[in-house]
């Protein structure tokens, strides 16, 4: 399994009533497929995982599955607040054929959770009780929970624990990961403002919500990236810029609505988030309008 590349944080569409729209997802993928990306991660924290019931978990994981193209790979998001709940949602994609595990951090019991022994002790059972590889998903901005880049490091000591996926767009703490963590454990990002600077301290690939919305344009920085061709990669981060950041400044909202005008089905997020307001639209309608033709991809 080659953990390396652009594998876009899947949205998962929903119809108007809040209901899966799990045509439309097939559609989005099918879309997806014609690209470079390197496979789809599936029910992350872009694909509003915490809205959905695992029942309704399982449906998007097989639709995925069942429209994904040969050769793409796929990670299903199965992080919960219990171990317990965490290796059953393990097991349950690893029956569907997922190739791995993206494990979010516990953080509820925030005071308990900061404490390494509690980490270190959910990540190595959960690794333990998987059939599958399981990759190490650390989102400070949401959990509250940063760990250590050398906690971090002695977690994927662990053989079932292959990658590290850093969201947030701390470049020191992305150095210090880069070189703390043995080369055989992949370092993913998912900072897309920053997605260039991090692929030259050392990153192997990052899960973008950008990729939702311009894969082309996302695919095409780490590959100038790995022909060592740094200033055209720079300067296709500087063209989407200002898109690379409608995640951060929008919200899952934002990069569905992007979708929407970019071709693809994103629709509505589920509430208590809220539609975008007239405002919120049309600054995303200006970033795009920005993004150059050969971007729009």
């Amino acid at each position: 399994m080659k953990l390396s590349g652009i594998l876009p944080p899947i949205c998962t569409p929903f119809h108007p009533d809040g209901s899966l729209a799990l045509v439309e997802l097939k559609q989005n993928i099918a879309i997806y497929n014609r690209t470079a990306l390197a496979g789809y991660v599936v029910t992350g924290s872009t694909g509003e995982a915490v809205m959905l019931s695992d029942q309704e978990k399982v449906h998007v994981w097989e639709s995925v599955r069942e429209s994904c193209a040969p050769g793409k790979l796929l990670i299903a998001g199965t992080g919960a607040q219990s171990t317990q709940e965490t290796i059953r949602l393990t097991r349950a994609a690893a029956d569907l054929g997922y190739h791995a595990a993206l494990v979010l951090t516990p953080c509820f019991f925030k005071a308990q959770m900061t404490r390494p022994e509690s980490q270190l002790d959910f990540y190595t059972a959960v690794a333990e009780a998987s059939t599958i590889p399981i990759l190490l998903y650390s989102f400070p901005q949401m959990t509250g929970i940063d760990l250590d880049p050398e906690l971090m490091a002695r977690i994927v000591e662990h053989p079932n624990i292959v990658a590290i996926k850093e969201s947030s767009a701390d470049l020191n703490k992305i150095r210090k990961l880069a070189a703390v963590i043995p080369q055989h454990r992949p370092l993913l990002v998912g900072a897309a403002p920053v997605f260039e600077t991090c692929l030259s301290m050392g990153a192997a690939g990052g899960v973008l919500a950008l990729a939702n919305i311009l894969p082309g344009a996302a695919c095409e920085i780490y590959n100038l990236h790995r022909a060592g061709d740094a200033e055209k990669a720079k300067a296709t981060q500087q063209k989407i810029f200002e898109a690379a950041g409608v995640s951060s400044r929008f919200g899952v909202q934002g990069v569905k609505f992007a979708m929407d005008r970019m071709g693809y089905f994103g629709g509505i997020s589920r509430r208590p988030l809220q539609p975008l307001d007239a405002q919120q639209k049309s600054a995303i309608e200006a970033i795009l309008r920005n993004v150059p033709p050969e971007s729009l991809n």
